[in-house]
């Protein structure tokens, strides 16, 4: 009945009627999402009417209102393939100031409508694959780009960027020929960079740093979903960056990564919107290419190391809170280097760990950023290990690696997760800490935790991964050499020494035994519920008799050299 009422009105009635009876479909309708299929034909017949009402000349209010009932009718994709057409397309790109024109972002009275034109678009092109091809046609990337152009530094209009932003993130989600010619042809890049930039309203000190207030305001709801939209465009702009990095481009990705770098130390309107923006921050992230994740990280300057220092001398002892504070500030400052940005992506992944759900998805993207920044760059791998809840120095082994609340406990869990791309990520993000070395990485997880990484890479037999690390050595505690002989390497803790079960048998029954073992395995191998396995010479795994048949080739191969 709404449908037929409110068709009745936009065929015969005038602005004015049309306008009150579309503002009540949409106060009625406004969270409507799944419709009933047989009032479809009548919905597809009042889009078709709203269409004709949009290229009349009505006042503003009635065109928002026509808007607003299109923008929920085309939640139902069934209604959209007879309404989908070239013609009406154009009008919505009119509306929404994506037409050829240079008009500029002057009449604030206009502004609803453009954003409710946009809204609708979002909708149209995401449910329609007609309406994706005509996109292409009209050639949407590029209006999109040049609407953002008009808007980039006016904040007053901040719903405008984020819905146009919202549309060239569905184009190039949709679209990866779209995400080639945003990126080359549009220079995508440096225009959402600089939208990033307007939105964290950054001021630079220098090539690829910015000044950061950590006592100023949070930023605000638009500001922030401004910057979560773009964040998403840039992902798909650049989402194939680390293979096709080129060095004409180094300069571009430094001061993204630095922007992003920005987006890491502030905070938004709510924790979770907080952690909506650090999220995305981090997906981008991990487009960047690895040699220019550097700038995540800068040298102090001489005074503001100098005015750490007088800082923690200045403050009283009873000044104990901040005292804490600065002494926190210090924590974060490795080498003469600034790795605020390095622990809040830390803190950043203990949070995603701890939710204990859709590690997939919310985890494995800041765990393999951190892996690749450690093994790319040595100062951020040293301060990861040197947290005291990483992989500090080892001093009580009584507890198993996986067992207890820090950091290392919950990593080492992981490493037995069910999700495989989970335990890889987090089983390397622990050896890349540990220069790849094996014997470093059983220290801190136990043989029986790392048993799966290491057969992947053929290290079960030891030694150390491909990639090269300084030859610091890592220096063991009084603690850990003193009940290193008692340490099960299996399982990575100490255990009081258990009594052999063979000690009190005698010889023959030892032999019962010994065969009674070898049937049980020969019946289990024979069964096939058993494969015995062994060591290539390279250290993978392969059946017994295939490794036994290499080593024996070797053999003949050394005695025929001597």
């Amino acid at each position: 009945m709404d449908e037929e009422r409110a068709l009745y009105i936009v065929r015969a009635g005038e602005a004015g009627a049309i306008e009150r009876v579309l503002r009540d479909y949409s106060d009625k309708h406004r969270a409507t999402f799944k419709f009933e299929s047989a009032d479809e034909d009548k919905r597809k017949k009042l889009c078709e009417g709203i269409f004709k009402v949009l290229v009349k000349d009505v006042p503003t209010t009635c065109q928002v209102s026509c808007l607003e009932v299109l923008r929920i009718l085309s939640r139902d994709k069934k209604i959209l393939v007879p309404v989908t057409t070239k013609e009406n397309m154009q009008i919505l790109l009119r509306l929404a100031k994506l037409h050829e024109s240079d008009d500029s972002l002057e009449k604030a009275s206009e502004f609803p409508v453009i954003v409710e034109s946009l809204k609708c678009l979002c909708n149209i092109v995401f449910n329609s694959q007609m309406a994706q091809q005509l996109s292409l046609e009209l050639n949407l990337a590029a209006k999109l780009c040049n609407l953002l152009r008009k808007c980039k530094d006016r904040k007053f209009i901040n719903d405008i960027k984020c819905f146009d932003l919202r549309l060239l993130f569905v184009l190039s989600l949709l679209h990866t020929d779209i995400r080639s010619q945003l990126r080359y042809e549009l220079q995508g890049l440096p225009l959402l960079t600089q939208i990033l930039e307007s939105a964290f309203s950054i001021k630079w000190t220098d090539e690829y740093e910015s000044a950061i207030d950590h006592n100023g305001p949070p930023l605000s709801p638009q500001e922030t979903d401004c910057a979560i939209e773009a964040l998403k465009a840039l992902f798909n702009v650049t989402v194939d960056s680390w293979k096709v990095h080129k060095e004409s481009e180094s300069h571009q990705f430094r001061v993204m990564a630095a922007v992003l770098r920005h987006c890491l130390l502030i905070v938004g309107p709510t924790e979770d919107k907080t952690e909506e923006l650090h999220s995305n921050a981090v997906n981008l992230l991990s487009n960047v290419p690895v040699s220019c994740l550097d700038v995540l990280i800068c040298p102090l300057t001489h005074e503001e190391t100098a005015q750490e220092a007088a800082t923690l001398d200045e403050l009283p002892s009873d000044k104990t809170t901040e005292k804490d504070t600065a002494l926190k500030s210090s924590t974060m400052v490795y080498n003469g280097m600034n790795m605020e940005a390095i622990h809040v992506l830390l803190s950043f992944m203990e949070k995603r760990i701890d939710k204990g759900s859709s590690y997939r998805e919310g985890l494995t993207p800041v765990l393999s950023l951190l892996t690749e920044c450690s093994r790319a760059h040595r100062n951020i791998r040293k301060f990861l290990k040197d947290q005291e809840h990483v992989l500090p120095p080892l001093r009580d082994v009584t507890n198993r690696p996986e067992v207890g609340s820090t950091v290392r406990n919950k990593l080492v869990r992981l490493m037995t997760h069910v999700d495989l791309g989970v335990k890889q990520i987090a089983a390397e993000f622990l050896f890349v800490l540990c220069k790849e070395r094996v014997d470093s990485l059983l220290k801190y997880t136990g043989y029986g935790n790392a048993a799966g990484l290491l057969a992947a890479r053929g290290l079960l037999a030891g030694g150390r991964g491909d990639n090269w690390y300084s030859e610091d050595e890592d220096t063991d505690t009084e603690e850990y050499k003193n009940a290193k002989p008692n340490i099960n390497l299996i399982t990575g803790h100490l255990e009081e020494p258990m009594p052999n079960p063979i000690d009190e048998m005698t010889e023959e029954q030892k032999e019962y035994e010994a065969m009674k073992l070898v049937n049980m395995l020969d019946k289990l191998s024979r069964e096939e519920l058993l494969k015995p396995m062994g060591l290539k010479p390279d250290g993978t795994i392969t059946p017994l008799e295939e490794a036994l048949s290499q080593y024996s080739v070797i053999e003949e191969t050394s005695s025929d050299t001597d």
